[in-house]
């Protein structure tokens, strides 16, 4: 294909997971027509191993649909995104699954739902709106008894689905692999039989169809800033480094120059191909292979490239926090979980801190802020009072990352026993600020207060409206952080302003406006707010 006679063509990236030895790699190759340099686990260690270690590439390049016609494409085009199902390899799909449009989600009919099914379908809520699931293996099934295995299947699938966004998704059973030798003597009809031995899977052009019939047109616009994100980086002999990966935003041509932020490097397109057929340009949603010159490909094996200066490195972030309903575990405050953003895994520090109304959904560095000690594990009704708004976050990193402004953030506890039934996916967000925190100046303008309530006793009155208190602070504190600030007499529900310190043995001055009862009888109870980021031993505020 000459580049001048360069097809437009409409290319949806599509997501296949599901659990260990599902059949992900088998059911991509019996619907692909393309692959690319990364498909079908051609790594050595995938090959000795027998399952898949890495993300793999490859396509379905089919005629535009007359469905779609009169739009400017000439072919519609899917690539498939392999997943690893390995618990291990959990960042590996979650790095995969933030670049697909849709998903699809293979069972083994045999085993049905399991752990890492589980994950792929969390992490399929948190990427896409759209899902069909594959039932795959059902060769393995007798033929007498195939089709209600696949019925009872499909209601225990359905019901699951009935409590997530996909509720009512298409069901589809397969054998992407079918055994190329059966039984003579078994009962598998004739012109199933044919199709076994020509390797053609059972029910795959029947999926191919579904697929096709499922297709919505993604917004797609090539006029934002270029976003490259590379999950791969090689060297071809006499050509270049070639990087290859999905076009996150905007567009790039031969000769546009780019930047490489990890590696502070800016360079030249010299080449482009879209599963091996030369292209001049690319945009938003494709895959493609970016050739440069003078890279060395083990600098790097995945990350972004970019427009020059439009992204960012940051050392900590304010974040939204979306938690995962399947997360067993409270979200405490400190505590550390791995954060994913693209390809980049770190560990970081959660500071929580929620909106003071529901109807605050959005981050204002000028409000105020309710601090959060716990998430809890469910996040019932009852703790409604505690965590009124919205959930926002802190988070503390390790090491910098490198990645556009709002990028999408999924935080996981990755250390969990993998052969635990558990999720390990915490909660999802986006990234809504970047943030200094290693600046105390920084840190004290973010205003997340916590609210504490101090009893004092009462010392003496002096007249009628004004009295003396005392032991509400140490002696050695610095009253005048209170000064301003109201309490409440227990004994009559009377409200005082604190006026000064009185003397320098922590007493201090009370004044009632509408008077209070001349004894010293009951306390005097002082609620207040404080912000747990303003750690200066002068000057620091006390709010009501």
């Amino acid at each position: 294909l000459k580049m001048s006679e360069q097809e437009r063509i409409l290319n949806l990236n599509v997501g296949i997971l599901g659990h260990i030895d599902s059949g992900k790699t088998s059911l991509a190759k019996a619907i692909s027509t393309q692959r690319s340099t990364a498909s079908f686990d051609k790594s050595p260690q995938s090959q000795e191993r027998g399952i898949t270690l890495d993300l793999g590439f490859s396509a379905l390049l089919l005629d535009l649909p007359q469905r779609f016609a009169g739009l400017p494409y000439d072919k519609l085009q899917f690539t498939f995104v392999d997943c690893p199902g390995h618990a291990s390899l959990i960042k590996t799909i979650i790095g995969g699954a933030q670049i697909i449009d849709m998903m699809i989600l293979v069972i083994d009919i045999q085993k049905g739902f399991q752990t890492q099914t589980a994950e792929g379908l969390v992490i399929g809520e948190i990427a896409t709106d759209k899902l069909i699931v594959v039932i795959n293996k059902i060769d393995l099934i007798e033929e007498a008894n195939r089709q209600k295995e696949i019925e009872k299947m499909k209601v225990r699938i359905a019901k699951t689905l009935s409590t997530t966004k996909f509720s009512g998704s298409q069901i589809l059973a397969v054998s992407a692999n079918p055994n190329l030798n059966p039984n003579e003597n078994s009962l598998v009809p004739s012109d199933e039989l044919s199709k076994r031995k020509q390797g053609i899977g059972i029910g795959i052009e029947e999926f191919i169809r579904a697929l096709v019939d499922t297709v919505e047109i993604p917004k797609r616009d090539a006029s934002g800033p270029f976003l490259f994100e590379f999950d791969h980086c090689f060297q071809i002999k006499g050509q270049g480094t070639v990087l290859t990966g999905t076009v996150l935003s905007g567009s790039v041509s031969i000769n546009q120059t780019f930047e490489i932020p990890a590696l502070k490097l800016q360079k030249k397109v010299k080449s482009i191909q879209m599963f091996r057929r030369p292209v001049t340009t690319a945009k938003q949603g494709d895959r493609i292979g970016i050739c440069v010159t003078q890279l060395d490909p083990s600098l790097l094996e995945r990350g972004l490239a970019a427009d020059v200066g439009k992204v960012i490195t940051l050392s900590s972030a304010i974040v939204t926090v979306n938690k995962i309903k399947y997360y067993k575990f409270p979200l405490k405050n400190k505590s550390k979980l791995h954060i994913t953003v693209g390809h980049e895994t770190v560990m970081s520090k959660v500071h929580y801190f929620s909106s003071q109304n529901p109807d605050q959904r959005t981050f204002d560095m000028s409000s105020q802020y309710l601090h959060v000690e716990e998430v809890p594990a469910n996040h019932p009704k009852e703790d409604q009072d505690k965590i009124p708004g919205t959930i926002f976050a802190v988070l503390e990193l390790e090491k910098p990352i490198t990645c556009p402004r709002d990028s999408l953030i999924i935080a996981s506890r990755l250390e969990t026993d993998i052969h635990l039934n558990t999720c390990r996916i915490a909660f999802s967000g986006k990234i809504v600020q970047p943030f200094d925190f290693s600046d105390p100046m920084t840190r004290k303008k973010l205003q997340i207060f916590k609210t504490k309530t101090r009893e004092a006793l009462i010392d003496r009155v002096q007249d009628e409206r004004t009295l003396i208190g005392k032991n509400l602070f140490k002696k050695e504190c610095d009253l005048s952080i209170v000064v301003g600030l109201k309490v409440t007499r227990s004994t009559d529900g009377s409200v005082g302003t604190i006026e000064s310190a009185f003397g320098k043995t922590g007493k201090f001055k009370v004044y009632f406006q509408n008077g209070t009862t001349k004894n010293t009888d009951g306390t005097l109870t002082l609620n207040y707010k404080y912000f747990v980021f303003d750690k200066a031993t002068v000057g620091r505020r006390l709010i009501q």
